[in-house]
């Protein structure tokens, strides 16, 4: 009896205590969250320290500039496919000089957003609409956070999907998100909903748009963050789609890591030829990226490269690629690979440069508003909240509305960047102390992340 009052006494003496320590963070305006039991850590001389208070700032700078991104690419999103489409419409290209100029209607014939090729903005006091290239991350942030986890399993994805995803009128899923949604509606649950036996659509672009985020949770640690993203991926990806996925992830953990003492351009370029190595050789997505860095190392134009491309594997078909033909609704222009080939083209021809790489996606073809978003979220992580609003030379609005395409989240499905970021700030709190063995250090301002994979030692 004495013994149980004992511990008794010791267990609450330690909640009062860690609940002191958590309410003087606070009250040092130190971010910390209280959902989460951070534990006393001793760093090693071989980890990296990275800065907390910046990665704030970075969060909110990567859900702006894929805002901008994303809503700048719809508005060429299907109008150049390099074929025709309905009625005919999709066939040609845009080249530079159609920026400024007229936004040709898209191959279901209307003109999205704006008759003008051009940069979107919601200006201060606007609420930016979510769309799919960030509203299944804004998801899997979500879920992520309250089921306090950093390794979803295949029934927490399928519940969340099923209970913020509308099932009967438009919920802005296409292909293989919508296959895998069906197939959660009548019991599956992932991988299953990705596999090639149950979603036919397994090798279009889904999974690029809704992984990268994962990346960010697991900073400098490429590792970790192909963990955490492999079942969200396979939800609709296999193959080359999952590889490509995986391809983006692993950029944006590598940005954590980057030496910051290259030229911008450069480190896009280590990230992406670091990324590179985990694409099978013999894949269509490893000799897509291989063609293109070619065409940019040979001195040819960004156009001059895009419609290489889509002659050796949209025309010619080549290395194995047939999407092309295996589509006859638009020339594949849903497929995984020929919007990877278009994103590396504007990644390379970009060169780091925000503004350009956003202008070239829109203008490179397919599904332009995909390409646009991943690399407008990277880039803008990169430069952080101010770096992009140093580069468009304006403020922009801070508010997210998830209910534009979601629904059932709080307070009307309204949020702001900072909130958002800050979220993100707790989940990878988790990630480096459960899944890195690390450690967050308040005094410092830092998370201690391992360089060695010591797996979830922090448990």
């Amino acid at each position: 009896m004495a013994t149980n009052i004992l511990n008794f006494i010791r267990k609450t003496a330690l909640a009062l205590l860690l609940s002191l320590l958590f309410f003087s963070a606070c009250q040092r305006g130190i971010l910390a969250d209280s959902g989460f039991t951070y534990k006393k850590y001793e760093p090693s001389p071989e980890d990296k320290a990275i800065s907390r208070t910046e990665y704030l700032d970075k969060l909110y700078g990567f859900w702006l500039g894929q805002c901008i991104a994303n809503w700048t690419g719809l508005i060429t999103e299907m109008d150049k496919i390099g074929g025709e489409g309905k009625d005919g419409r999709g066939a040609g290209f845009y080249s530079r000089e159609n920026w400024g100029g007229p936004d040709e209607p898209n191959i279901w014939g209307s003109n999205n957003l704006s008759d003008t090729i051009g940069f979107y903005f919601e200006g201060e006091g606007g609420v930016w609409g979510a769309d799919d290239d960030t509203d299944i991350e804004y998801l899997y942030q979500h879920l992520l956070y309250t089921n306090k986890t950093t390794l979803l399993t295949g029934e927490q994805i399928a519940a969340g999907w099923l209970k913020h995803i509308k099932a009967e009128e438009e919920n802005y899923l296409w292909v293989s998100n919508q296959q895998a949604f069906d197939l959660m509606r009548e019991g599956l649950v992932p991988p299953a909903t990705g596999h090639p036996e149950n979603n036919p659509h397994y090798e279009m672009i889904d999974a690029q748009l809704t992984t990268e985020i994962f990346g960010l949770f697991a900073p400098a640690r490429p590792d970790v963050a192909l963990e955490m993203a492999r079942l969200p991926i396979q939800t609709t990806a296999r193959e080359n789609a999952q590889w490509i996925a995986e391809f983006y992830v692993i950029m944006h953990a590598l940005a954590s890591s980057v030496d910051k003492g290259l030229p911008i351009k450069e480190q896009v370029l280590w990230m992406a030829d670091e990324a590179r190595q985990h694409l099978p050789g013999d894949s269509y997505s490893a000799k897509m990226y291989d063609f293109v860095k070619s065409k940019h190392q040979s001195g040819a134009t960004w156009e001059e490269a895009r419609d290489a491309l889509h002659e050796k594997y949209q025309v010619r078909q080549e290395d194995g690629y047939e999407w092309a033909t295996k589509d006859t609704v638009c020339n594949g222009c849903f497929a995984a690979g020929i919007n990877f080939g278009a994103s590396i083209i504007s990644l390379l021809y970009g060169e780091g440069e925000i503004k350009e790489t956003i202008k070239i996606g829109a203008l490179a073809g397919w599904d332009s508003d995909n390409p646009t978003a991943t690399w407008g979220g990277l880039l803008g992580f990169m430069l952080g909240k101010e770096g992009v609003e140093e580069a468009f030379g304006r403020k922009f609005a801070d508010k997210f509305n998830i209910h534009r395409t979601r629904v059932g989240f709080p307070n009307g499905g309204i949020n702001t960047f900072h909130e958002m970021a800050k979220k993100g700030v707790f989940v990878v709190d988790r990630v480096v102390q459960e899944e890195m063995g690390g450690g967050v250090d308040f005094k410092e301002g830092v998370w201690y992340v391992p360089a060695n994979e010591q797996g979830r030692t922090g448990q």
